[in-house]
């Protein structure tokens, strides 16, 4: 068991952080709610009613449709795009999704290749699109996920008011969403952008995300890691 946690100690770590981060914003949530209907004359609700209303629902979609997109396009964009000097970059020279023998698939696989790197045909080319695809299907599934349940949020603020009569129609506020989305994204690729740029000159010992605090600047990739450095 211990040399289980310390194997896994990183995703162990960070799905505990995730955890009690959904506890907190789910305790914080529900009493901001409970405070703003009280504020309102209306009746207060209990955390089970909260975690499954509309309200947390967009909250935490929201979260999650940033981040995914934010990480998907990223690794997508590293397939091509390179930054000198950068430990988040490939090497200059592997730009693109680099030959079968680079990549250990089909024919070049060996024993302990994953069985559908092996494969070929069109299960290796699902395969190694996969994370891409997964990062994708999860930010499109969280973005449907706030759209429906922002425009719950946005419906039933309409109609507590008493002008409130009319529905409002699901497209309306899809264009607020997407306002949220570009918002969201851009300080979202600031923060990877500026971390790829910054680890070139910068250092963290010990962490696999940044060089050797010895590698040069211009050390790009893994080889500021195990190989020469590239001028």
């Amino acid at each position: 068991m211990r040399k289980f946690v310390r194997q896994n100690s990183l995703g162990l770590s960070f799905g505990v952080i995730l955890v009690l981060a959904l506890v907190g914003q789910a305790v914080a949530g529900w009493k901001q709610f409970n405070d703003e209907q009280l504020a309102e004359s209306l009746s207060q609700i209990s955390l089970p009613q909260y975690l499954t209303s509309a309200s947390f629902s967009t909250d935490v979609a929201e979260n999650w449709q940033s981040e995914y997109l934010q990480f998907g396009l990223y690794i997508l964009a590293s397939v091509w795009l390179l930054q000198r000097g950068s430990p988040e970059s490939k090497e200059l020279d592997r730009a693109g999704r680099e030959s079968a023998r680079d990549q250990k698939i089909g024919e070049h696989a060996t024993t302990s290749s994953p069985k559908w790197a092996r494969a070929g045909g069109m299960r290796t080319a699902v395969y190694s699109w996969s994370l891409g695809i997964v990062m994708g299907l999860v930010f499109l599934l969280s973005w449907f996920a706030q759209s429906l349940a922002g425009w719950a949020v946005l419906q039933r603020d309409a109609t507590a008011t008493p002008a409130g009569s009319a529905e409002l129609g699901w497209l309306p506020p899809q264009r607020r969403l997407l306002g949220q989305v570009a918002a969201e994204l851009a300080v979202r690729v600031l923060a990877v952008g500026s971390m790829a740029v910054f680890s070139i000159y910068l250092r963290q010992r010990g962490s696999p995300e940044t060089k050797p605090v010895g590698a040069a600047h211009t050390s790009t990739g893994i080889e500021g890691r195990n190989g020469p450095q590239m001028k």
